[in-house]
């Protein structure tokens, strides 16, 4: 165990992490020539293209140190924050963590938040100053950031540069040195922590997992316990760049178990292994159940693929343990599920993976939050559904979910980061100028302002300068309201909101504007109107398709011509209650960029 090194990669998003990762896979040989590609950990297509990382990736690297062989477990972690549960669970599972700050960026908001977590599981900080080639680094400013952050030494910061390799020898050196060997008892009764796991279709679920105390062998009969469900390890490992199948891993060490699991609910990542015959005695603390922030409904475009996208869904969540999910029906949009994203970017991705991996066209929802209802009765009820909230006479109040959202930004985009964080109904907390041009602005501010576009547009007001994280507050009363959206006086669930009563209107008047755009024609009438209650607030009307049956009237009487006229509009009459309004994807998308 003395020569065993576990670190994470922990940064904020688009400063060099998987590059830099790149380099010390190909400065220790763990990758040859061959293999060799940039971000070789990132191995979905998704990430590639999109330049980013979305979900952890643990690798095992050989290392020679002074004559001594080490042996570096390695977790490169995602930078976003909607993915900030993956970095949490790599932290879980490590030792010492790499803090990689843009030289020429400096500190931003995800950095700190990261940094945060690591320092509460007592991680080894070793600050790493990227990007050190570029014309515009400010090695001397940054580094000063980064002082006052950690309160460490200057000689304790390593310059480097993932593109030239510039430093790697030297971070290499720093994590034999200062990351400390794990500790564990090699005699006691096996305990390891199940900190991710991923879905093959021909082997079944694979859990990676962290051995705390004893060690865990081939063929051994083991227990999860807390699902109690008992299995025998077909095969276990370490992980490089492919599974390295070994007999026995010991305390201290990463590795991965295969032992035939079908079944989701099966694997509960923060879940202890332990063996049958010498069980330990008590399990690991594992992770706190992850919280969804933005919940939205997934249903399939034909309704006979429904347990098709169930089965999909189940071996995604594998994947990404932050996914959840559970089913629901529309009355618009038949059967499909209710589920629970950390962010929009990970809806985004989720919707994308769904079609990308398993094939599924599927219809998203507009994405809302988790409210809770207090009933004149004295009950509480939690509405994840704007469909689910109880009727306003039978409603005492309503609680929203609030954030204290963090924007670091150069100072010169303040006003126009205050102005926007007061149009979400963001109150004000705090100023603080971390250097003379750089501000750190703290907001209290309901989540439901910010699912929508406020990352998009913070990004646009600040020219891409700013960067954004928070975390949950609490609950707060507010004047919350159900808006109904309703076609030819049908309403449409999938498109029900719960809004402040306040932004009612202009939000009511701007859906229905973007959806008298988006609905094609029909050969009726068809009047779109916003509605609180029985009381509407805004309407557009699409007019009908019309035949000109006028037109073989060549001169005569006046009346020959209303005669057809009329005939014309009775039929649109009978067809206006009868006739059903179909509704593009697109629209149910487009109320999430009113502002475009």
């Amino acid at each position: 165990m003395q020569h065993l090194r576990n670190f994470c990669i922990i940064a904020h998003i688009d400063h060099g992490k998987s590059t830099l990762a790149d380099r010390l896979l190909e400065y220790t040989h763990t990758v040859d020539k061959r293999q060799l590609q940039a971000q070789v950990l990132d191995d979905m297509d998704l990430e590639r293209e999109r330049g980013i990382t979305i979900k952890s990736h643990a690798i095992q690297m050989n290392y020679k140190y002074e004559g001594k062989d080490y042996v570096l477990n390695l977790i490169d972690t995602p930078g976003h924050v909607d993915f900030s549960y993956e970095v949490s669970r790599s932290i879980a599972a490590c030792e010492g963590a790499l803090l990689i700050v843009d030289a020429s960026q400096g500190i931003q908001a995800q950095t700190i938040s990261n940094l945060f977590m690591a320092l509460e599981h007592n991680l080894t900080i070793i600050p790493i100053l990227n990007k050190m080639d570029l014309p515009g680094a400010m090695p001397e400013e940054v580094s000063d950031q980064i002082i006052e952050l950690l309160g460490c030494n200057k000689e304790d910061i390593i310059p480097s540069s993932g593109k030239t390799g510039q430093g790697v020898m030297d971070i290499l050196k720093a994590i034999v040195e200062r990351v400390p060997p794990p500790v564990g008892d090699l005699t006691a009764p096996t305990k390891a922590l199940i900190f991710d796991s991923v879905f093959n279709s021909f082997r079944g679920i694979i859990a990676y997992f962290k051995v705390l105390d004893g060690n865990i062998k081939k063929g051994q009969h083991v227990k999860f316990m807390n699902t109690g469900q008992q299995y025998f390890a077909d095969e276990v490992g370490v992980l490089k760049l492919e599974m390295s199948p070994r007999d026995t891993i010991y305390a201290g060490d990463v590795g991965y178990i295969i032992s035939g699991i079908k079944e989701a609910k099966e694997v509960k990542v923060g879940d202890t292994i332990t063996d049958v015959l010498r069980p330990a005695e008590t399990a690991i603390n594992g992770f706190e159940d992850v919280k969804p922030m933005v919940f939205a409904g997934i249903y399939p475009v034909e309704t006979e693929d429904y347990e098709e996208l169930r089965e999909s869904m189940g071996k995604l969540q594998h994947n990404d343990a932050s996914l959840v999910f559970e089913p629901e029906s529309s009355a618009a949009l038949g059967f499909g599920f209710r589920c629970g994203f950390l962010g929009m970017l990970h809806m985004e991705i989720i919707q994308e993976r769904l079609e990308r991996e398993f094939g599924m066209t599927v219809i998203t929802t507009v994405p809302n939050v988790s409210y809770q209802a207090y009933l004149t009765s004295g009950e509480m009820t939690v509405v994840n559904n704007p469909s689910d909230l109880p009727p306003p006479e039978k409603i005492d109040y309503v609680e929203e979910p609030y954030i204290v959202a963090s924007v670091i930004s150069k100072s010169e985009y303040v006003g126009a980061i205050m102005g926007l964080c007061m149009d979400k109904r963001g109150i004000l907390k705090n100023q603080v100028y971390l250097t003379s041009d750089r501000v750190e602005i703290t907001f209290d501010m309901p989540l439901a302002e910010i699912v929508f576009d406020f990352y998009d547009r913070l990004k646009s007001i600040s020219r891409g300068y700013a960067s954004f994280d928070y975390h949950p507050l609490g609950w707060q009363e507010s004047k919350l309201v159900k808006m109904d959206i309703l076609l030819n006086n049908k309403p449409v669930d999938a498109l029900s909101a719960i809004i402040h009563r306040d932004n009612a209107f202009d939000l009511g008047k701007k859906i229905c504007k973007k959806l008298k755009d988006l609905i094609p024609k029909q050969q009726f009438e068809i009047a779109i109107q916003a509605a609180i209650g029985a009381k509407v607030i805004a309407r557009e009307n699409i007019s009908a398709m019309r035949k000109d049956v006028t037109a073989k009237c060549y001169g005569g009487d006046i009346s020959r011509k209303r005669k057809l006229l009329e005939k014309q509009k009775a039929g649109k009459k009978r067809m206006k209650q009868v006739g059903n309004v179909e509704i593009p994807q697109s629209a149910f998308m487009a109320v999430l960029k009113l502002n475009d």
